[in-house]
This record gives C-alpha cells, sequence and structure tokens, in this order.
C-alpha cells in the first residue's frame, strides 16, 4: 500500500499509441474541431431559430405575411424574391465554417520526444506550448459527456510552472489513456532512445492489441455502449485490495451535512422569512443568483464525486471520478507538496475526513477550475491513512502513525505536539489548546481547529522556506505565527499564536530539516541517475 510495485507491468499498449511517441508531428481526433468549435456554431444556430420561430411556425401552420412581426427580415426577403440569393449566403458560410474548423484541425498538431511535449496551431496567429518530460506533475483524462459520444477524451499534462500547462484536445480515448502511459514511461527514464517505435514493432510481430471495433455502425455503437458502462479504472492497473472506493450512501450522507449545504439551507430560509416577513417578495429575486451559485456547487460536488476511486498503478497515484462526465489523474511519486485532513464539524459523528493536496501545477487554480485538489471527498480514518500511504509513502510509518491519530483527535498531553500556552486564548477561545505542531524527520505536521479540525502535513524535502510572523499585538503577549511555504494552492501551512521561544526554535529545527531533506533528495536523483546511465541511458 505504500506505492507502485516497482516492475509491475499494466495493461498492453497499442501500437498505435506507442507511435504517436516517436517524436515526428501527429494530428489529433478528427472530431476535435467539432468539440473545441461546434458548440459555438449549435448556440449561433439555436438563437437563431429561436428569434425566427415566429416564421419556422407559420411556414407549417400556413401563416401569412400579414402575421409576420413588422421589420421581419425573412419576411422582406420573401417579399423582395431574395431567396436563392438568401440559400446562397448561408450555404457561403457554412462552407467557410466547415473550412475554418478543417484548416483549424489541419494545423494543430503535437509531437512527443525524450525531452518535451509539444503542441502547436493557429491559422493566422501560430502558437507554440513545450513540456518538459522532467517537470511533469500528472496527467489528467478527462472525457466529458459530448467527447464520450465520439470516443474521444482530452490530455491534460500538467508541468510545473505558471501556466506552463500543454493540453492534447481531442484523442481517441484508448490512445489518450495509452499515451498517457508512454508519457509516464519517458518522464520516469523507463522507455530510452528509440524503445517506443521498438516496442511498437515487438506488438504487432506478436499481433498487437485488440481492435476497439470492426468499423461497422453496430460495433461503433456496441464500442461507445462499453465504454459508458466500464469501470472508470482499468482493473489491470491495480489489484481492488489496493483502490479506495466511494460510498454512494456515504457521498449523499456527507454532501448533506457538509458546510456549503447547511449554508445554503441557512441562506434559504433566512430569505423567505426576510420576504414574507417584510412582504416584499422580490427579495428572493436578488438571493437567487447567490443560491444557484452555491447549489451549483453542491451539486457539481457530488456528481463529480461519483464513482471516485483512487489507487496505486505503476505509473503513480491514479484519482478518478465522474459519471457521466469523466476524469482521471495520474500523480508521479513525490509530487505532492502538502495535505491537509479535515473534518467539518457535522462529519464528527460519522468521523468521516477530507483530503486535499498541493500540487505545483495547480498553484494558479481555484477549486472551482477544471481539476479539483480534493483527492478523497469524504473517508473514513482507516481510508485516510490508506490515501496517505499512497500519496506520501514513506511518511505513513510506525514510528508517524501516532502522531497522525494525534493530529486527528482531540489534544492530549504528551501526544507528541507542541502546542499553544494559555495565554493565546485570548486570540484563541476554543481552539488554543489544539494548536500545535510536530516535526518528524520527513514531513512537518500541523495540527489547528478545535470545531472544524485540520491536519497539514508538509514533506520536508517540498518545503520552499519557512517564515516567523510577531505583530504589536502578538509581541505584547510573547506570541508568533510561523508559516511553512510550499506551492500556492488550497492549502496554507500556518500557525499561528505559539509562544515566541517556542516559534523561534520551529523556525531553526523546520529549516535545518528542509536543508537536510534536500540534500537527501538530491544524492537520491544523482543514484538514479548513475543507474540510468548505467542501463544505456544518455
Amino acid at each position: 500500500m505504500s506505492g507502485p510495485v516497482p516492475g509491475s507491468r499494466g495493461p498492453e499498449i497499442p501500437p498505435a499509441a506507442i507511435d504517436l511517441a516517436d517524436g515526428e508531428w501527429h494530428r489529433l481526433h478528427p472530431a476535435t474541431p467539432l468539440l473545441r468549435g461546434g458548440f459555438a456554431f449549435v448556440a449561433i444556430a439555436g438563437f437563431v431559430l429561436a428569434n425566427l420561430r415566429e416564421r419556422i411556425l407559420g411556414l407549417f401552420l400556413g401563416a401569412g405575411p400579414g402575421d409576420a412581426p413588422p421589420g421581419d427580415p425573412i419576411d422582406l426577403i420573401v417579399r423582395r424574391g431574395l431567396i436563392p440569393a438568401a440559400l446562397l449566403v448561408v450555404l457561403v458560410v457554412l462552407i467557410v465554417i466547415i473550412v475554418a474548423f478543417w484548416l483549424s484541425w489541419r494545423v494543430r498538431s503535437f509531437r512527443i520526444t525524450e525531452e518535451v511535449v509539444e503542441v502547436r496551431s493557429g491559422i493566422l496567429f501560430r502558437t507554440n506550448r513545450r513540456g518538459r518530460l522532467d517537470r511533469i506533475q500528472g496527467i489528467n483524462v478527462s472525457r466529458p459527456l459530448f467527447a464520450r459520444l465520439f470516443g474521444a477524451a482530452r490530455l491534460d499534462i500538467d508541468v510545473a510552472g505558471h501556466d506552463a500547462n500543454v493540453q492534447l484536445a481531442y484523442l481517441s480515448g484508448r490512445n489518450a489513456d495509452a499515451l498517457r502511459q508512454v508519457i509516464l514511461q519517458l518522464a520516469s527514464g523507463a522507455l530510452s532512445a528509440g524503445s517506443p517505435s521498438a516496442a511498437a514493432a515487438e506488438q504487432r510481430a506478436a499481433g498487437g492489441a485488440a481492435p476497439e471495433h470492426d468499423g461497422s455502425l453496430s460495433g461503433i455503437v456496441a464500442q461507445r455502449a462499453r465504454e459508458f458502462m466500464a469501470p472508470e479504472r482499468d482493473p489491470r492497473l491495480a489489484p481492488p485490495a489496493a483502490v479506495v472506493q466511494m460510498h454512494p450512501g456515504r457521498l449523499l450522507g456527507s454532501t448533506l451535512l457538509h458546510d456549503r449545504t447547511v449554508v445554503f439551507v441557512l441562506l434559504v430560509i433566512a430569505a423567505v422569512v426576510l420576504a414574507s416577513a417584510a412582504h416584499a417578495f422580490f427579495v428572493l429575486f436578488g438571493i437567487v443568483p447567490l443560491l444557484l451559485g452555491v447549489g451549483s456547487q453542491i451539486v457539481r460536488r457530488f456528481s463529480r464525486s461519483l464513482r471516485y476511486s483512487i489507487a496505486a498503478t505503476p505509473d503513480g497515484v491514479r484519482v478518478g471520478y465522474g459519471l457521466l462526465s469523466t476524469s482521471n489523474e495520474t500523480l508521479p511519486p513525490g509530487r505532492i507538496h502538502s495535505v491537509e485532513i479535515r473534518q467539518p464539524l457535522l462529519w464528527r459523528p460519522a468521523d468521516w475526513w477530507e483530503v486535499r493536496i498541493n500540487l505545483a501545477s495547480h498553484s494558479d487554480r481555484q477549486e472551482g477550475g477544471r481539476r479539483t485538489t480534493t483527492i478523497l471527498p469524504v473517508g473514513t480514518r482507516a481510508e485516510v491513512f490508506r490515501v496517505l500511504a499512497l500519496v506520501l509513502p514513506g511518511v505513513v510509518e510506525e514510528a508517524s502513525r501516532p502522531l497522525l491519530e494525534a493530529g486527528l483527535a482531540p489534544a492530549r498531553s504528551g501526544d507528541g505536539y507542541t502546542g499553544s500556552p494559555r495565554r493565546a486564548a485570548v486570540l484563541r477561545w476554543f481552539s488554543w489548546h489544539r494548536n500545535g505542531f510536530a516535526l518528524e524527520q520527513d514531513a512537518v505536521l500541523l495540527r489547528r481547529g478545535a470545531i472544524w479540525r485540520q491536519l497539514v502535513v508538509v514533506p520536508a524535502a517540498r518545503m520552499q522556506s519557512v517564515a516567523l510572523h510577531q505583530g504589536p499585538l502578538l509581541r505584547l503577549l510573547r506570541l508568533a505565527d510561523v508559516h511553512v511555504h510550499t506551492v500556492p494552492g488550497p492549502i496554507r501551512a500556518t500557525l499561528d499564536d505559539l509562544d515566541a521561544v517556542v516559534a523561534a526554535g520551529f523556525f531553526r529545527d523546520v529549516a535545518a530539516s528542509g536543508v537536510a531533506a534536500a540534500r537527501r533528495e538530491s544524492a537520491a536523483h544523482l543514484v538514479k541517475g548513475a543507474r540510468w546511465q548505467g542501463m544505456g541511458r544518455p
């Protein structure tokens, strides 16, 4: 449970997917123009049809020209005999749109080499995006509902750095999954120069992978039906015992008891009471946008968490979720910069917890963005430790397990955490006794919150810096705040209102621990690089 099994093999990679990583330029799925820009065309057509509904109904119900609204352009075209010219204009516009879509598909191409993933596009203004393989933080395969009808998927390659991600939209669903595996193997050094083509030739000589369908309409429909009913995660990637899955009943219960749902219900009650008391029901219209925003977040959280699973695969930790529109992301080892375990107040009787992470590639993205940083929407304490063992292998060990348990429990004397002094109760009425930290060789643990419990785990090798803050009020109370800096994201590794002397010792110890961990990691990378060179890698 500590990570992927070395040397384990996943499902057979189709030769067509291996050929896509041969360093040459390749085009995307033929349905890409429709999936990327066709929706705008459909929306425009719907708008035009909605505005011409009276004329369309008149054609079928036999309404005369006098029934048309004044200034109707269609009526003007009919009266002046311009129907052939109008049809010709419509035909020319359709041809231009189709040609533009075809050209956008022709000029949009990608290539994968041993060092980079590169995408070029643009007809009038050319763009070129490159993502280095050694800076890949994760690879996500998304299948929006409409794209699944065409058997297509979007491959999002998360690269460390601001706005450095590379997107391949769209590929065939089978090639997207296989190409992700090839890219991760190239990034880890498992495939050396020329090996993708050699592997493809070897598989073709052995018969290759089975085709998706026989090319007939019935075969295509049957294949799409199998894709809709198939599990999000290929069962050959990880044994069932290595998978944490979501129970629908628990997901529904946790959604109803979530803080956001409670706020939504209170807003509805407050709006109804205010409108009834003041006899001003127009108040409801003013709060409707806010209710729609909060309600959509609740529905999105529930729908995104359906068919959730997380497992260790040969390529890294794989997280999948979604019912109609599915998404799965593979996180290579060592890409997690911090982990937060939190528990809303109403989840405490059931002992449910939520787990979030910070990734370098998600630093400029919010929770409502393309992907979420929540890797366990709701789980029991045992499932939390199973997820921690996947995302932070080496941290969850026998020596650290008691500290992690204490970080989720109420504060007790001698539990291994250094807490805030009693005088901190002036600023933290309820949580001063639970506010504390613990230091391990490989991680920093920050425990906080009495009503909403939180535990933040920061791997020592991922720390970027540590800071100590003390304002006038804190100086008067002989207190200080500490902040462990990682990549920006939803998790803030801060601990407020520590004793000033204790905070200064924390500052020194954490800084020394981060430097030592970085040196150990650099030495490990040098050893790994030497092994690759010994295997013939350039």
